[in-house]
């Protein structure tokens, strides 16, 4: 069971995502968590510090997770990698909210804390690509070393891409309910295939 907290977090991120920071009220907020409206001053402060809240809580569990499978010794450098790309895919497509909001708060950049705190974490993921591609060279699992910048800015476009461009190509294609899951899957192995080329990785079978 979520805290009160996360609940309201949640709702907040939602109605973000749909009319943006300005479009949004505490009001609204509170309205669609069934809380009252003091509830979010108690937890956050200002709706301000809510909506910084929701970055901070989504990119440092992204970040955590891959800094926790970048310390897993059972794993070699292209499976950790593997894990945390199909991991980035997968909270994409089941966080579509936040990804939304990112995107645009990427392009209005009109809180300096976000804009700040979007670039560390850049960096961050930017330092665990460097890490698992200069190891994986090391041990000879990977006989290539492309630019770090065009894995992130492959990887990331490819996914955001497919999240912007889902609905033209579902109603293109005329998918049916399961278009989306099976869209995603592929996004992954088409991602897997590109790396596997730009790293000289060979599977052993």
């Amino acid at each position: 069971m979520i805290s009160k907290e996360e609940h309201i977090l949640l709702h907040a991120e939602e109605l973000f995502a749909e009319k943006g920071f300005e479009g949004s009220s505490t009001r609204e907020i509170s309205k669609m968590a069934k809380v009252n409206v003091s509830m979010i001053s108690y937890y956050f402060g200002s709706k301000e510090k809510l909506f910084v809240k929701i970055f901070e809580l989504r990119m440092n569990e992204s970040l955590t997770f891959s800094k926790d499978i970048l310390a897993n010794e059972n794993l070699n450098e292209w499976e950790k990698l593997m894990i945390v790309i199909n991991r980035y895919a997968d909270r994409v497509k089941n966080l579509k909210t936040f990804y939304r909001i990112l995107q645009r708060e990427q392009l209005n950049n009109k809180n300096p804390y976000i804009a700040q705190f979007l670039h560390e974490s850049k960096k961050g993921f930017l330092s665990i690509y460097s890490e698992l591609i200069d190891k994986g060279l090391e041990k000879k699992i990977f006989t290539k070393k492309p630019r770090i910048e065009f894995i992130h800015s492959t990887v990331s476009g490819t996914i955001f891409t497919a999240l912007n461009t889902l609905p033209v190509y579902k109603e293109f294609f005329e998918g049916d309910e399961d278009y989306e899951d099976q869209y995603f899957e592929e996004i992954k192995i088409h991602i897997q295939n590109i790396l596997k080329h730009l790293l000289g990785y060979e599977e052993k079978l």
